[in-house]
């Protein structure tokens, strides 16, 4: 993979620009575009009639819907469901959920996106690989490196991978793992793109084997100082922030310390 493929040390406005608008809707990603920000994460799961919808949450919870998940409604139910209205701010308008169909209609070509797509455990693999197909079918196959897949769960890399060899996949880490984990991921798994690791285990010597395998390295939530400051001197190439305007500032200070 080479190293042009990304610019240097891109900022991706996690959710969109959550902490304006609610996440993974419309407003939220209207938001994060008034920043020079290069690309926008958001989640991708499955409408009960089989649509790749964007949200994250395991649950509806916060929408005033108890215990109900995205796979109990319909498409057409969610587009009724006002899924700004836990923001709680009288200057944002109501929203029905955003298919992924939509969304890469109004944000390709606009930044880099990445699709997190998730998995739940109540999920039959059927399901999950239905998932990413949809997914695959809807992001096309004309996006080149402007578009890339990512997930925690690695059976829906391997089985993209098989569908559509050669498309951008990132495997997303946690606390959990290793660099010894993450030295079997790289004998085993050599078609991944690149890793998004917690900040928290980031390390020079997770990123020299990183690098020394050619792999691209993201890494989220970068929301303090600290956090950004950490991923800009490992020089990773993705910083994932709720915080893209502190994120943009800081990398725009430290592009400019190293270049005097």
């Amino acid at each position: 993979m080479s190293n042009d493929k990304f610019n240097s040390c891109l900022i991706f406005a996690h959710r969109g620009a959550n902490k304006e608008a609610a996440e993974n809707t419309r407003g939220a990603f209207d938001k994060a575009l008034e920043y020079a920000i290069d690309g926008i994460e958001t989640d991708v799961q499955l409408s009960r009639d089989g649509i790749p919808v964007l949200w994250h949450d395991a649950f509806l919870d916060k929408l005033d819907y108890a215990g109900k998940r995205i796979d109990d409604f319909d498409l057409e139910q969610l587009e009724q469901i006002d899924f700004s209205g836990y923001f709680n701010s009288d200057s944002i308008p109501p929203e029905g959920v955003l298919s992924l169909r939509e969304f890469i209609d109004t944000y390709q070509g606009r930044c880099k996106l990445n699709i997190e797509v998730k998995n739940r455990d109540w999920e039959s693999q059927e399901r999950q690989e239905h998932k990413i197909l949809q997914t695959l079918d809807v992001v096309g196959t004309s996006a080149g490196e402007s578009v890339f897949v990512s997930s925690f769960n690695l059976p829906s890399l391997v089985f993209a991978h098989q569908y559509r060899p050669g498309f951008p996949l990132f495997h997303i880490l946690t606390d959990d793992h290793t660099k010894a984990d993450i030295e079997q991921l790289l004998k085993e798994h050599d078609f991944l793109s690149g890793y998004c690791l917690p900040i928290g285990i980031l390390n020079s010597s997770i990123c020299k084997l990183l690098r020394k395998n050619d792999k691209k390295i993201g890494t989220y939530t970068c929301n303090t100082i600290a956090e950004i400051r950490k991923a800009l001197k490992l020089k990773v190439d993705i910083i994932m922030t709720d915080c893209p305007q502190l994120a943009l500032q800081m990398r725009d200070r430290w592009i400019g310390t190293l270049s005097n």
